[in-house]
């Protein structure tokens, strides 16, 4: 067993502007563990908000290597267990670790992922693909370059309801709105309101993450679902969010990877929370990760690398939302290049 890290820059097709963000490269990590003739491959992207760098995920892997190169284990499972000590500060790392070691026992058995765990992807839900804050303008013409079923639009400004209004105009697709915490409680009622005669799905993170009496407000009075991310990062906060939101998504770059999603999502369950998983702007190696979630998924954002104009893996594709697996076993993904 060997340790082996691959960084890249990858170079965004847009600007890609959110509340608190604009971006035009984004940092990423993509970890290799060799096993003889396989590999298994998992990643994360470096995170301004969450002070998160490439640099400190490898100084904080090669920390553990002796750990994770000494076949003490035998499950993705068992190695994140391991890991977890070390860098639990770090769900980044733990993250990239523990879908590559994921991939690897899949490979193992010989299977796709998802059939290793025993799941049916008959019903999977169709991809979303982002919007970024821009001009109207930019936009409609982010629409036009890729025809899509499903668009989640990134909001946060003080012109939100005319940008719904005015890309309504373009297209009949579905919309999922997302204000990245921009928003007051009244803002929220108010725009839930408009926006559900517009074609408008649900709303992600309304509020700022610790506005807990506001989002009481909100999940009481919204006409439309609200979807929790900054307020559901971990565990132990799927619990926390019941009451506050009809539904979780959960970011496995900041719980850790596949092996604690699972377990969020069988908690949000057990609570009566829908469940989403959202991606990063990745590569094909994290995209095809979350793909192996898809059967137990009630929404996902997965257009990562439909963002990205210089993919370095391949892995799962797309037909107007739907997301098809890769023939190879494990999650899929390969890369096609070196860092």
């Amino acid at each position: 067993m060997s340790l082996r890290f691959h960084r890249f820059d990858l170079r965004l097709k847009h600007t890609f502007t959110i509340a608190h963000d604009s971006r035009d490269v984004q940092p990423s990590l993509i970890v290799e563990l060799c096993d003889g003739p396989l590999s298994g491959f998992g990643e994360a992207t470096s995170n301004k908000y969450y002070g998160i760098t490439l640099d400190r995920m490898i100084d904080d892997l090669e920390g553990i290597r002796g750990l994770i190169e000494s076949n003490e284990w035998t499950t993705a499972e068992d190695l994140w267990q391991l890991a977890h000590a070390s860098l639990k500060d770090n769900p980044f790392a733990q993250c990239a670790l523990d879908e590559a070691a994921h991939d690897l026992v899949a490979k193992r058995a010989g299977k796709p992922l998802y059939r290793h765990w025993n799941l049916d992807a008959s019903q999977n839900p169709i991809t979303d693909y982002t919007i970024g804050i821009d001009s109207v303008d930019n936009m409609v013409l982010k629409m036009q370059e890729l025809p899509w079923p499903l668009y989640k639009i990134k909001l946060g400004t003080p012109d939100d309801l005319a940008i719904v209004q005015a890309l309504r105009q373009h297209t009949d697709a579905v919309f999922r709105v997302d204000a990245n915490c921009a928003w007051t409680a009244d803002t929220a009622i108010q725009n839930a309101l408009d926006f559900k005669a517009l074609g408008v799905e649900f709303i992600e993170q309304p509020l700022k993450a610790d506005d807990w009496e506001g989002m009481k407000r909100v999940v009481r009075e919204s006409v439309l679902p609200v979807v929790a991310d900054e307020s559901c990062i971990v565990e132990s906060d799927v619990e926390r969010c019941a009451g506050y939101f009809h539904g979780i998504n959960i970011k496995l770059t900041k719980c850790g990877g596949l092996t604690p999603a699972r377990r969020m999502i069988e908690k949000a369950r057990q609570l009566g929370l829908k469940v989403m998983v959202g991606c990063m702007n990745e590569t094909s190696v994290g995209i095809s990760a979350i793909a192996q979630l898809l059967p137990l998924l009630d929404y996902v954002d997965m257009d990562g690398t439909l963002l990205i104009t210089n993919d370095p893996a391949t892995g799962v594709t797309f037909d107007f939302g739907r997301v098809i697996y890769a023939d190879e076993n494990g999650t899929g993904a390969n890369l096609t290049r070196n860092s």
